[in-house]
């Protein structure tokens, strides 16, 4: 791929699928910041929803390689027009293949029956509606330490010099068993947390995210969480930027990051 302007780096809160088809304060600062960003070669998604295991029979960690990667409707409880909604983009072979030159710490293997969820489609619906973009999704190995999914990410970053957008999609604070009218204290402790971490570039204190006080309830699970990993450690020395900084029903952080735009 050739060399153009230098990409940025993003983490999405994506929250609920509702904000693919609403209009809020979410999905108008997605559009918004797709407008005010270099127009990608490429898009490279790590989504919280697609995670795979040592025990994965192609590979633990796995990147899209198909042309035209399927629409995932991975939720249950919607409106029947979310589950007719398609995001009919092309992915990117080509791409699939430089990941897997470029990814030394772990293994990658092409994969060619995910296509693209929710945690991607979603925030892309907004930022490129018109699906002109091509996009590929790599897998959390579930197997990786913190560490393992940071250097990953490093090994990515120069795939920003080739015109290809970073996205990591999830959401710092992540309890749908704790859902509340009222934020609960540990929500807002730990997003706080993160933030500090990642303004003062302590990395060492956010691979270690589960020694926080508040860590158990803000991520029950943490595959919310590990997508931006991969942002930070794609990020290098550039200086974060947040949108969103607030918690969505109690106990869900919308908390977008924002490098080198």
């Amino acid at each position: 791929m050739a060399n153009q302007e230098r990409m940025p780096v993003l983490f999405i809160g994506h929250g609920s699928p509702e904000n693919a088809f609403e209009s809020n304060v979410f999905s108008q600062s997605w559009s918004a910041l797709a407008e005010s960003l270099p127009t990608p070669k490429a898009i490279l998604s790590v989504s919280a929803h697609w995670t795979t295991s040592e025990n994965w029979n192609r590979g633990a960690t796995a990147v899209t390689a198909m042309p035209e990667p399927r629409t995932i409707h991975d939720f249950y409880g919607f409106p029947e027009h979310y589950y007719e909604f398609e995001y009919k983009t092309g992915g990117s072979p080509e791409l699939a293949g430089r990941i897997r030159d470029l990814v030394t710490d772990v293994r990658i293997e092409e994969d060619s029956e995910w296509g693209l969820d929710h945690g991607t489609w979603s925030v892309l619906a907004r930022m490129y509606p018109d699906a002109d973009i091509p996009v590929v999704q790599l897998s959390l190995d579930e197997s990786l330490s913190p560490e393992s999914h940071f250097e990953i990410g490093k090994e990515l970053s120069k795939l920003r010099d080739e015109g290809v957008l970073i996205l990591g999609s999830g959401n710092v604070v992540h309890n749908l068993s704790a859902l509340s009218t009222e934020t609960h204290p540990w929500a807002t402790e730990f997003d706080s947390f993160v933030k500090e971490c990642l303004i003062s570039k302590d990395t060492d204190s956010l691979l270690g995210y589960e020694r926080h006080p508040d860590a158990e309830m803000a991520l029950p699970t943490d595959e919310h969480f590990l997508p931006l990993l991969y942002v930070v450690g794609a990020a290098g020395d550039n200086d974060p930027r947040f949108l969103n900084e607030m918690i969505f029903a109690g106990s869900i952080s919308m908390r977008c990051v924002v490098y080198g735009d």
